[in-house]
């Protein structure tokens, strides 16, 4: 069982505080929304800057809006970056990514006056935009930090029309520097998250934390289905081209090939035209997003899906175009960090932690392209996310707060290891 040491809890109640106060910087009266390049962007990162300055980190928005806190001292060192996420979706929960960002902050408190003197650097990165929530594209903080920003993603637009350039230009950035924002591979120890788990695993086997074995390798899809319009009254059903069940079929058909390829897909919104009570819907676009723990069978579900599209077309006479409109690899966590995390969390108790395949994305699948990942899950009753309901204790917060700071302890002791040329 796990158990926190007296500064951890002192600490853990202090991120619960932290992540409160957050909660109300909201562009929503009755719920939390912060999405991108927003007021409440601007209002939230300057709220944590100053935790950051409170802690002793130096603090800086790079060229993408992503906020940094860095241990003063020697730049010579390598860069042990901590992190994830301080945007949200539509009516959020509280602790999805900020979690994150404040236990960073919490490690730099554990350790104290021993952070100047680590072979590594710590910097405390809270990235501007995981979620896509405004512009449709999620990982755009972390993928402009990994050097993988794409100037296509320019031409944006938010639901009010405004465009990714424009709104880069109201948040004080200029567009033309967003690539300052790259870091450089060399200079990297690695990258260290903890998240909530979105899912039931920990709460299940009553385990407080997790290790992240791999993050999954997804692909999204908006999906047309065209058919013909005509009066619903006069039009016999055999000579009907409905889109609408056509596309009600192709979700069927999407859930019963996932769960029979042990892969997740979801169709998470589907509009019909032209959407009168009295007329044969002849247009429905949905969308698909599949996920699976390796891209090789990420892509054979996807096949397959496919023919089952083109199955339901021709027997309907339809026709079904899908548009991919996203896809990232699976991301593999480094064994090395994955170990320096299973130490932190066997270093509160917890014997033979839990090791997850993590189902949902991160800000660690963009630093994985440039420098080693390990993710550290901490338990959230229910396992509900993208909710306000999602939860994790303060008491978890406290043992994930103690588990992190063995883990860059681990880290740190490795990387004087191999300065030295000795195994560790």
């Amino acid at each position: 069982m796990s158990r926190a040491s007296r500064p951890a809890t002192a600490l853990a109640r202090i991120v619960a505080d932290r992540c409160d106060d957050l909660a109300r910087i909201s562009s929503s009266a009755d719920g939390i929304r912060r999405v991108y390049l927003s007021p409440e962007h601007a209002r939230a990162d300057a709220l944590a800057a100053g935790w950051m300055a409170a802690a002793g980190l130096r603090t800086w928005e790079d060229a993408a809006g992503n906020l940094h806190g860095r241990v003063a001292g020697d730049d010579a060192r390598p860069v042990l970056l901590i992190g994830s996420h301080l945007d949200t979706v539509v009516d959020a929960g509280r602790f999805d990514g900020i979690v994150g960002v404040l236990t960073g902050i919490a490690v730099v408190e554990m350790l104290g006056d021993r952070v100047a003197d680590l072979p590594v650097a710590i910097e405390v990165v809270a990235f501007s935009d995981e979620e896509g929530t405004r512009f449709g594209k999620a990982l755009m903080g972390s993928s402009a930090m990994a050097g993988v920003w794409d100037d296509a993603w320019w031409d944006l637009t938010d639901e009010d029309g405004i465009s990714l350039r424009d709104a880069f230009t109201a948040h004080g950035l200029d567009p033309a520097r967003v690539h300052e924002a790259a870091v450089d591979p060399t200079t990297l120890a690695g990258y260290l998250e903890a998240h909530i788990e979105q899912g039931p695993h920990l709460e299940q086997a009553g385990q407080a934390l997790g290790v992240v074995t791999s993050i999954a390798a997804a692909r999204r899809f908006s999906v047309d289905v065209v058919g013909e319009a005509r009066h619903a009254g006069g039009t016999p059903y055999e000579m009907r081209h409905d889109a609408l069940l056509g596309a009600a079929e192709a979700a069927l058909a999407v859930e019963r090939i996932c769960i029979a390829e042990q892969h997740i897909g979801t169709v998470g919104s589907m509009h019909v035209e032209p959407g009168a009570v009295n007329v044969v819907p002849g247009h429905a676009r949905f969308s698909v997003d599949l996920r699976g723990e390796f891209d090789e069978g990420r892509d054979r579900v996807w096949d397959a899906i496919e023919q089952a599209f083109a199955e339901i077309a021709d027997r309907r006479g339809l026709e079904v175009t899908a548009s991919e409109v996203h896809r990232a690899p699976a991301v593999l966590c480094a064994p090395h960090l994955m170990d320096a995390v299973r130490a932190g969390i066997t270093a509160t108790g917890q014997e033979q932690p839990l090791e997850l395949f993590s189902r949902a994305g991160h800000d660690a699948m963009s630093l994985g392209r440039v420098t080693d990942v390990a993710m550290l899950f901490l338990r959230n009753p229910g396992g509900i996310s993208h909710h306000p309901d999602e939860f994790v204790s303060t008491e978890d917060i406290a043992v994930g707060i103690d588990a992190m700071t063995t883990a860059v302890l681990a880290v740190a002791a490795g990387v004087a290891a191999s300065d030295t040329g000795v195994a560790p």
